[in-house]
């Protein structure tokens, strides 16, 4: 009878894991329609660490991702950009993208429409892509043009072939009455932790009549190359490290770094219940220096050198704070979202130009409902990690006294349960 009225056993302790604000990043939807060279070495999260929620100054920007309930198969982004003030010498730019993908669960084989009120007014995209065989075929088209000057603006069509450890593909102009081909080709190989590759990339769109092909691939003005060192499993909940260096187009030497921390800390939040003892937090940093190694007297408007910084600190599911650094500007960037269906994200950034020596602020609005993820709780190691499923936050040593303890500690490397938005992207390179 004593067990009857024993008190009941409180619930077991919980770590909050909020979503990311913006996983996978939109560009990854279309990789297979770049170069993988232009994607790989740690350029595409960088891409994003410098671009994302840093409005242009003095302007807006709104963009609305849309996908019905009743066919997942299709989706729309529109979006809309301009002053914010009157200017008559800059216009409200909007445009919109319908996309129809065969698979949900696979953004490689697609096709969509863009439309714009700039050029060009209607462009197609389509990609076909066999992950069996790792071929792939893909290709961009503007239907609609106000003037058709060169041989791009028929068309271009690409080939590729990629597996975990090599990307191999090129681009060419069906249409051209050239025989400028290709357009642009790369081959990109994975070896361990290291990434090489290369890309050529003519400069000139046509060429002197009568000039040989071999003179352009000797010209080394025409390639790029590139090597990495990258940590990680390319899950936004494990911890990675990507370390650069390129010489591109044997002008522009480039040396970056990106690396993505995930930590945990003491829940201070009153509003929680008082099993959840502790919160994941994201937090990413970034550098990349430029520096030219030409003698080209024709580009002396282009700064010798320059260099930015960048880092950001996702707080919790609603909170992203970001800034960067460099030697012309610097910007602070602070974004709330709702995770509602769709959720709303709201962004203010402000930009101090040091040459004019003015401060201006830009804002950016988005609704979406695209890219779906859920609040989750689980262990410190996210073993078994799944949509609204809790797990026991034992082995959680919180150190007493307020600091609180960052712990980045994921070892399972297990992702098959976990939503597609979370695995890794680096199943083809």
């Amino acid at each position: 009878m004593g067990n009857w009225w024993s008190a009941v056993e409180p619930p077991p302790p919980m770590v909050l894991v909020p979503p990311l604000f913006d996983f996978p990043p939109l560009a990854a939807r279309i990789r297979m329609l770049e170069s993988s060279y232009n994607l790989l070495f740690g350029k595409l999260a960088l891409r994003c660490l410098f671009d994302e929620y840093f409005e242009e100054a003095k302007h807006f920007s709104t963009r609305i991702m849309l996908k019905p309930i009743d066919d997942p198969h299709v989706d729309l982004i529109a979006t809309v950009s301009g002053p914010l003030n009157h200017n008559p010498e800059e216009k409200i730019i909007g445009n919109a993208q319908f996309r129809w993908q065969s698979d949900v669960q696979d953004p490689h084989t697609f096709i969509d429409l863009f439309v714009s009120s700039t050029k060009p007014i209607l462009l197609m995209r389509s990609c076909a892509y066999h992950i069996k065989s790792g071929f792939g075929v893909f290709g961009i088209f503007p239907v609609l043009l106000r003037q058709r000057l060169f041989s791009e603006d028929y068309g271009v069509m690409g080939f590729r072939y990629g597996s975990p450890n090599l990307s191999v593909g090129a681009t060419v102009i069906p249409f051209s009455h050239k025989y400028d081909l290709p357009k642009n080709a790369w081959l990109v190989s994975k070896m361990g932790r290291l990434t090489a590759g290369v890309q050529y990339e003519p400069q000139c769109k046509f060429f002197k009549v009568g000039s040989k092909d071999g003179a352009r691939y000797k010209n080394l003005a025409n390639w790029s190359c590139a090597i990495g060192y990258g940590l990680g499993s390319g899950s936004p909940l494990s911890p990675s490290f990507n370390f650069g260096l390129e010489l591109a187009k044997n002008s522009k030497f480039i040396a970056s770094f990106y690396q993505h921390v995930v930590v945990q800390r003491r829940v201070k939040n009153p509003l929680e219940e008082n099993e959840i003892v502790g919160i994941t937090n994201y937090i990413d940093f970034g550098f990349e220096l430029q520096t030219r190694v030409d003698n080209d007297e024709s580009s002396n408007n282009i700064q010798d050198s320059t260099f930015q910084v960048a880092a950001s600190w996702q707080a919790n599911k609603n909170f992203l704070l970001k800034g960067k650094v460099g030697p012309l500007s610097s910007s602070i960037a602070l974004a709330f979202k709702s995770w509602w269906k769709p959720s709303f994200t709201f962004s203010i950034s402000a930009i101090r130009d040091r040459i004019k020596g003015e401060t201006a602020i830009g804002f950016g609005f988005n609704v979406e409902n695209i890219r779906e993820a859920s609040y989750q709780r689980a262990d410190p190691n996210y073993v078994m990690l799944t949509q609204n499923k809790e797990h026991l936050a034992e082995g959680i040593h919180w150190k007493i006294g307020k600091r609180p303890v960052l712990q980045s500690d994921v070892k399972s490397g297990n992702f098959d349960g976990m939503p597609k938005e979370l695995r890794p992207l680096d199943q083809i390179l």
